[in-house]
């Protein structure tokens, strides 16, 4: 269970990485908004679920409640980017331009943390998935 939980965590990376590739793509793109930024909505509801999916299999497969409560971050992270994204949106609509810039800024910030958090859960979760050293 603890490889599995390691591949799972390693395609959690490529999910964040995938997700800066679509806010880039969003961002330089020159259709609408909304339709710009599709896969980057779509990305992050699978940013979403799949650590709720890790932690079921971690709780499976009696891992250290720590690692379960790390990976819990990431679904909290991406309920705050929603967030972010909202009031930003809603300030813009509001026409306060510099403030939702300044708010958009923050939904940046809180995916390179969804990253960093992501890396941290790999690392750990590699660590666990290496056998133990044989003794002599």
């Amino acid at each position: 269970m603890r490889k599995v939980f390691a591949a799972l965590a390693g395609i959690l990376v490529l999910l964040v990485v995938a997700q800066f590739f679509f806010a880039a793509s969003g961002g330089f793109s020159t259709r609408p908004g909304e339709e710009a930024y599709r896969g980057h909505h779509a990305l992050g509801y699978v940013i979403f679920l799949w650590p709720i999916v890790m932690m079921i299999v971690a709780a499976i497969g009696r891992m250290p409640g720590r690692l379960i409560g790390l990976t819990a971050v990431i679904p909290a992270l991406t309920a705050f980017q929603v967030v972010v994204a909202k009031v930003a949106i809603g300030m813009s609509d509001s026409g306060s331009g510099t403030a939702s810039e300044i708010v958009f800024g923050l939904h940046g910030i809180g995916g390179l943390l969804t990253g960093v958090f992501a890396g941290l859960i790999l690392r750990q979760a590699r660590a666990l998935a290496r056998p133990a050293p044989a003794l002599a």
